[in-house]
């Protein structure tokens, strides 16, 4: 099942599964977030577009899985990830 160890599915809000690929997961100010791109393209996304969500554990251990719309948290998560890959490029 490796293959799969890196596709999570979400709900969305009409009850429709939509799976996504986790890119990346990035801490920013004390909170996690989890870059997800959709397996198949969504309404109104290019091919190469993800989205943001703020991941926080329930109390019974299970994630959650929250978009994210603050322009300011996307900032600065994008950034972040962008940092951490010209770091991987030049290390």
């Amino acid at each position: 099942m490796a293959e799969n160890e890196d596709r999570i599915t979400l709900v969305s809000a009409s009850g429709e599964e939509i799976d996504f690929i986790e890119v990346a997961g990035i801490a920013h100010d004390g909170k996690f977030y989890a870059i997800l791109a959709p397996e198949e393209p969504l309404e109104g996304m290019d091919d190469d577009e993800a989205l943001v969500f703020e991941v926080t554990r329930g109390a019974t251990g299970e994630d959650s899985y929250n978009i994210v719309t603050d322009d300011d948290i996307l900032d600065a998560v994008f950034a972040e990830y962008n940092r951490l890959l010209d770091e991987a490029d030049n290390g």
